[in-house]
């Protein structure tokens, strides 16, 4: 499992130029079953993925590919952490951790 913090490297007028085209690049993610949640960040200054199901090269090449990304109007910090504990509704992606 993966927590993805995006930090904004514009002003927010530019982030929400690119605001339709990042919002629909995440409904693709979240009908392929790749992001379980997703949200601003409070102060205004970004946003945070929770994503599951992939590696970390393919969550790099995920990132890659969101037109903020592309626009050049964030940075990504990707933490990997094996959720060994979780509410029984994400009971299936559970992990147990590496030795």
């Amino acid at each position: 499992m993966f927590v993805l913090d995006l930090t904004y490297t514009a002003p927010v007028a530019a982030v929400d130029a690119e605001l339709e085209a990042h919002v629909a690049w995440l409904d693709e993610q979240y009908a392929a079953g790749f992001v379980l949640a997703s949200g601003r960040k409070n102060p205004r200054d970004g946003g945070v993925l929770i994503v599951v199901g992939m590696d970390r090269a393919a969550v790099e090449k995920l990132v890659a590919s969101d037109p903020f990304t592309v626009a050049g109007v964030c940075e990504y910090r990707i933490t990997e952490f094996a959720a060994t504990k979780t509410a029984p509704e994400l009971a299936a992606h559970r992990e147990q951790p590496a030795s």
